[in-house]
C-alpha cells in the first residue's frame, strides 16, 4: 500500500461541531495575532517610583504569607491540643507538621533574607 492510498481514521465532525470549531480557532488565531502584532513597549519615566512600586507590592505580599503563617501556626497548636485531649498519635504528628510549615511560612522573608545574604 503506497503513502498516498492510506485511509484516514478520522472521526466524523457533525454540523455544529465543526463550525464550533472553526469559530474556536478563529478566536485563537485572532488572539495570537492581537497579543503578537499590537503589544507596545512603555518606558518608565523615573526608575526610582517604579523601585518603590515594587518594594510596596514585595511587602504586601511577603504581609499576606505571615499572614497565613500565622493562621497556620495557629491551626497547628490546637490541633496539638486536641491530640494531646483525645490521646491520638497521627493527629499529634500532624499538629507538629501543621506548625513547623507554619513557622517556615511566617519567617519566610527572614530565611530568604539570611539565604540571599542581604
Amino acid at each position: 500500500m503506497r503513502y498516498s492510498e492510506k485511509k484516514s481514521n478520522r472521526l466524523p465532525m457533525k454540523g455544529k461541531v465543526k463550525t464550533g470549531f472553526r469559530t474556536y480557532c478563529a478566536v485563537v488565531v485572532a488572539v495570537m495575532l492581537a497579543v503578537c502584532c499590537f503589544t507596545v513597549t512603555a518606558f518608565a519615566a523615573d526608575s526610582n517610583g517604579a523601585l518603590t512600586a515594587i518594594n510596596n507590592l514585595s511587602t504586601f505580599i511577603f504581609g499576606l504569607i505571615r499572614a497565613i503563617g500565622l493562621i497556620l501556626t495557629g491551626f497547628g497548636v490546637v490541633q496539638i491540643g486536641l491530640s494531646l485531649k483525645s490521646h491520638d498519635p497521627s493527629q499529634r504528628a500532624n499538629g507538629f507538621l501543621t506548625l513547623a510549615g507554619g513557622v517556615i511560612i511566617t519567617f519566610a522573608k527572614e530565611i530568604l533574607n539570611l539565604i540571599i545574604g542581604s
